[in-house]
């Protein structure tokens, strides 16, 4: 008499990305520094646009983050832009988080008229 063995459902939580899918700086600031270029390349300072400005700078360096294909990353996109005015500026920030899967990644713009800091954190959706 043969028996069968029935065979469970497959585990398929995951606690840690795959190496494939882990959140690259590298890759992550070559995205924000090609946002910059476009969208800022040209342009002046103007503390009238700045708002809606950072608002589609963030937007599209989240977008790109999510064609990368990212599973299961949560994006933070932090997007400052100010007035060149020969001045330094020294901006930190901190984070909470799993250093095994969250990272960041940060890109600098500059031209005569302003300067503009975008970052964009990765954090792993447990």
């Amino acid at each position: 008499m043969a028996t069968e063995v029935e065979e469970g459902p497959t585990n398929t939580y995951v606690i840690r990305p795959n190496f494939q899918h882990k959140f690259r700086p590298a890759i992550v600031k070559e995205c924000i520094h090609q946002v910059l270029i476009d969208k800022l390349s040209g342009k002046s300072y103007d503390a009238e646009e700045t708002t809606e400005l950072t608002r589609s700078i963030s937007d599209d360096i989240k977008l790109k983050l999510k064609d990368i294909g990212y599973d299961r990353y949560k994006f933070i996109v932090q997007v400052y832009i100010g007035e060149q005015r020969g001045e330094g500026v020294k901006m930190a920030c901190r984070c909470f988080w799993d250093s095994d899967t969250d990272n960041y990644a940060q890109d600098i713009f500059m031209n005569e008229s302003l300067f503009c800091v975008a970052a964009a954190f990765g954090v792993f959706y447990y």
